[in-house]
């Protein structure tokens, strides 16, 4: 019952179309669970180019789905990779986002048969 995400932005965007929804959301579910693994990789290893560049690749996708705290979140680990900061600074705010995102997907698997 969609309370970690909401698809009215991708109602929009797909003029209520249905596959295009199922394919966005099939993307989200099967994509977003290997880019989040990336990041963490990124951050463990104190390469912050490479945190950067999947924390920006899934950033769009955050917010098309509405999930806004972890929008927000996903904005402080890419500022956090443009200073360059410890490893200790930014790990709370990544297991806020990944525990998001696991939430999502596990809502939308069961709401969407996926």
């Amino acid at each position: 019952m969609a309370l970690n995400y909401n698809l009215s932005k991708v109602y929009a965007l797909s003029d209520n179309d249905p596959e295009f929804v199922n394919e966005i959301l099939t993307l989200f579910v099967t994509e977003v669970p290997d880019d989040l693994a990336q990041i963490k990789e990124g951050i463990k290893k104190k390469d912050h180019k490479h945190a950067y560049a999947y924390a920006h690749k899934i950033k769009p996708t955050l917010d098309l789905l509405g999930m806004n705290v972890a929008f927000e979140e996903i904005l402080q680990v890419e500022a956090w990779t443009k200073i360059e900061g410890r490893r200790r600074d930014i790990e709370h705010t990544f297991d806020s986002i990944k525990t998001q995102i696991k939430e999502a997907i596990k809502e939308i698997k069961k709401d969407f048969d996926l």
